[in-house]
């Protein structure tokens, strides 16, 4: 087991009515703020007006940031940056997903130093500031809410890339159940589908912490068990939060305890695909992962089927990848290229993109982008 120091500052509000304590909590950092917000679905179902009344009624000033988009780009970051600066706002609330929420803390890294986001993506600004984060989040599925990680694409390089800084912790999270009843079985499903993707992840990541691959182990059962529930019965309270539940825990850094990192060698094949084709993220990874482990089996087969029995009871990977696959399909996530809309004269496009960006995992090497794209036709 690696050494390591485990922090995880953020203040989570989770249940019914949590949004009581919205305002006193923002309160907290100051009566100025950038409410940001995506394309509509939070208009629709009445989270915005929620909002809004909560924060007209206690007086606080809010200036808006709408339409980001659900693969967030880094331009629309630079935006708020110089609206957030005019406008001299004292902390971020974000109130959507995952890519609000993403696009809103890359928002809050860069606003005190005017910065660039891509260049703080890419290593060559460093923020010594932020402003404080606060997340209403409506989607299971990213973890974004309880971390310090955000994830842009900068459609000028062709490039979607993850990154890391601890002043991205939001300060609070709020996570009510009922947000995300409205969310559509699709989205639901490829939100599952994202859940298991970290806790893969966690699990093939650097260094041997047996009790956090049970962590990341139980989470896949649990989603796998909660799926179908959830899906048969969207209004279901209990479903609905059992699965945030697992959201939450998936990447807050519980599966990676006494580990290096994660691998993230998959999720660098998914945002290929969302770079090229904006399909769904979740969408992307239930693609992705089957190749992957179909490509891996040999290389890695030792902790595939350590994987297989403690999800399925298996030993055997190819009956492992076929119980995964069905279970994808269950749910009616794709699992195929081809079931996303992305045609066999695609192939060339993704491989070029990924012989271009060097996609790898960090502890699971591979480059061999002709076979892992046949593996995701077929």
């Amino acid at each position: 087991m690696e050494n390591f120091n485990f922090y995880n500052p953020v203040s989570i509000h989770f249940g019914k009515d949590v949004l009581n304590e919205l305002a006193d909590t923002i309160k907290l950092y100051g009566n100025n703020i950038l409410l940001v917000y995506g394309k509509g679905s939070v208009v629709k179902n009445g989270y915005y007006n929620l909002v809004v009344n909560i924060l007209n009624k206690n007086g606080i000033k809010y200036t808006e940031i709408s339409g980001i988009k659900p693969n967030p780009v880094d331009s629309d970051v630079d935006e708020a940056v110089k609206i957030g600066r005019q406008e001299k706002v004292q902390a971020v609330l974000a109130l959507g997903g995952g890519s609000v929420i993403d696009s809103s803390k890359a928002m809050a890294l860069c606003i005190p130093e005017n910065l660039s986001a891509w260049e703080v993506l890419k290593g060559r600004q460093k923020p010594e500031k932020a402003l404080p984060l606060i997340t209403i989040l409506t989607l299971a599925a990213t973890g974004t809410e309880m971390n310090h990680f955000s994830v842009l694409q900068n459609h000028q390089t062709n490039e979607k890339l993850g990154f890391r800084n601890p002043l991205m912790y939001p300060k609070h999270s709020f996570l009510d159940p009922q947000f995300t009843i409205t969310v559509p079985k699709n989205y639901t499903a490829y939100g599952i589908a994202d859940i298991i993707a970290h806790a893969f992840e966690g699990f093939f990541g650097g260094g041997n912490s047996p009790l956090a691959d049970k962590f990341a182990a139980s989470i896949i059962t649990e989603c796998i068990k909660f799926a179908p529930l959830v899906l048969n019965e969207p209004d279901n309270y209990e479903y609905r939060a059992n699965i945030l539940l697992q959201s939450t825990y998936a990447l807050n850094g519980t599966t990676t305890i006494g580990k290096i990192s994660g691998d993230w060698g998959t999720h660098a094949i998914g945002h290929t695909l969302s770079l090229l084709y904006d399909i769904p993220h979740g969408a992307s990874l239930s693609i992705a992962y089957p190749a992957w482990f179909k490509l891996m089996k040999h290389q890695i087969p030792d902790e595939i089927k350590r994987l297989a029995q403690l999800i399925f009871g298996l030993n055997d990977i190819d009956l492992f990848i076929e119980n995964l696959e069905q279970f994808y399909i269950s749910i009616e996530t794709p699992v195929r290229l081809e079931d996303a809309g992305i045609k066999r004269n695609k192939k060339n496009e993704i491989v070029e993109l990924m012989k271009k960006n060097q996609i790898s995992g960090f502890f699971h090497k591979f480059s061999n982008y002709e076979k892992l794209t046949e593996l995701m036709y077929r």
